[in-house]
């Protein structure tokens, strides 16, 4: 089993305004394997973003203390590119449009990127991977003709990020609020890809405000992000009782100082 782990996080990011830096992530500590299906839930403002952002490399957070391991490797000073090629996968909550390259060009050439340049895939087994994942998702073998995600609808994004995630088939897979925006038609059909990955070879890390993603992606594991720091871990009953409370009533029970976004002066 893949294990990824991270171990007391401290993230920074820049204000462009300012020119100050403000302190996101105060000390983030979890670790998951393959097999499991973790889940972060929490108020807007909290750093679960930050923490999908951070795990991936992206430019401009920057890491103060602590680490991120891959299979006990520090990936902190891997560019995105390679931790990608080391198995890590981040669906994004507002995915990039990319004129002047289809979808089944960036899908062959992600697909390959992870692969010996003497053992690249064939073109007829791309396209038998392809239509069988199309199927799945009931997404049109036209879409993949289509620039990445231009002029694509929210929820046509979001079954192009989970098709790309069947296509490449990473170690650990972070969905970074995936179901926002969608129906429950397409939320159905994202969750059915997500779920046709569970097994010891794939581990998933999903992000989201709310439970109702999780009625159809239980999970193994739930945690609970306030104030930049995971405050409460439990099984999939602690997002049912967030539901009912609210995030608000966890606070307060924890006997939390923490001021939530949404809470009134």
């Amino acid at each position: 089993m893949a294990t990824l782990e991270i171990k007391d996080l401290h993230v920074a990011v820049t204000d462009e305004e300012t020119k100050q830096q403000k302190e996101i992530l105060t000390g983030v500590n979890l670790k998951m394997q393959t097999g499991e299906i973790h889940a972060i839930m929490g108020p807007n403002g909290t750093g679960k973003s930050t923490l999908s952002q951070t795990i991936m490399g992206q430019a401009g957070y920057e890491v103060t203390q602590g680490d991120i391991l891959l299979d006990g490797e520090s990936i902190l000073n891997m560019p995105v590119d390679e931790r990608a090629r080391q198995g890590l996968f981040l669906a994004m909550q507002y995915p990039a449009e990319i004129q002047g390259v289809t979808n089944a060009e960036f899908l062959r050439a992600a697909i390959n990127a992870r692969r010996p340049k003497d053992d690249q895939i064939s073109v007829m087994d791309f396209i038998k991977k392809l239509d069988k994942n199309l199927e799945l998702l009931d997404m049109s073998e036209s879409m993949t003709e289509r620039y990445l995600n231009e002029g694509f609808s929210g929820g046509e994004k979001k079954r192009n990020e989970i098709l790309q995630l069947l296509m490449i088939e990473p170690t650990f897979a972070i969905l970074d609020e995936i179901d926002s925006g969608l129906d429950i038609d397409a939320l159905k059909v994202v969750a059915k890809g997500v779920n046709s990955m569970r097994g010891q070879g794939f581990g998933s890390l999903i992000i989201t405000h709310y439970q109702r993603l999780l009625n159809y992606i239980v999970p193994d594991t739930v945690h609970v992000m306030m104030g930049g720091r995971i405050v409460k871990t439990g099984g999939p009953d602690l997002a049912l009782k967030l539901e009912k409370e609210g995030y608000a009533g966890l606070r307060d029970e924890l006997g939390l100082d923490i001021k939530l976004v949404d809470d009134k002066d």
